[in-house]
């Protein structure tokens, strides 16, 4: 599920992929910001299970990111649930 605020980051091309709208440097900086922000306060690990294209999907979109998926992850959480 995509938010409406994320919309605002990505547009999607013909074959229906999603790709960068605006500068990506701009956008790799705000990801890594939120990121940045799940670290605060006390850390508790937890397993998920999900399936493994979604997985490969995240650890691609993490390296285009230019962080670790698990980093990614994290920050996708704190964002969707307004931490």
């Amino acid at each position: 599920m995509v938010h409406d605020d994320e919309r605002d980051d990505y547009t999607t091309s013909d074959e229906g992929e999603w790709k960068p709208e605006g500068d990506l440097r701009e956008q790799k900086q705000k990801w890594a910001s939120l990121a940045r922000g799940t670290l605060d306060g006390e850390r508790r690990r937890i397993s998920i299970s999900i399936p493994e294209r979604d997985l490969a999907k995240l650890k691609t979109r993490a390296a285009e990111e230019g962080m670790p998926y698990q980093t990614l992850i994290n920050s996708i959480l704190h964002k969707y649930v307004g931490s």
